[in-house]
């Protein structure tokens, strides 16, 4: 037995749209889509090309996105290490004036750790 699928992932569902729509198109008021009682294809189809088109625009947006995302990684080397390293020599240097980390663009709370609950001290960090 045959079986047909509908695509999950958009571009190849647009596609199969549009493929769709240009056969009822070619076939006119002898294509059997105009028996459809719940759906429109003449007012669907004129918007999938340009439901494609920005699926397309999307999509070159994903890409330059992710190309970002990595060069944005590799730039981002010791910047963990020398922030983690810059808190800890404050805290040291000003360990009675904590507050003072605050002109280093460290959020400083002022709240004294409660006791922790038996869930937090099981906690894995």
């Amino acid at each position: 037995m045959a079986k047909f699928t509908v695509p999950r992932n958009v571009e190849d569902l647009l596609k199969l749209a549009n493929a769709i729509y240009s056969k009822h198109l070619a076939d006119g008021g002898g294509s059997p889509l105009v028996q459809l009682e719940d759906y429109n294809l003449d007012a669907i189809g004129p918007n999938l090309q340009l439901a494609q088109a920005k699926h397309m625009e999307a999509e070159g947006y994903r890409r330059q996105a992710e190309k970002a995302i990595e060069e944005r990684d590799k730039l981002m080397g010791d910047i963990a290490g020398v922030v983690k390293s810059s808190r800890d020599l404050l805290k040291a240097k000003f360990a009675k004036s904590p507050r003072k980390l605050g002109d280093w663009g460290f959020d400083v709370s002022d709240s004294t750790p409660g006791k922790k609950t038996t869930a937090e001290q099981n906690q894995v960090m």
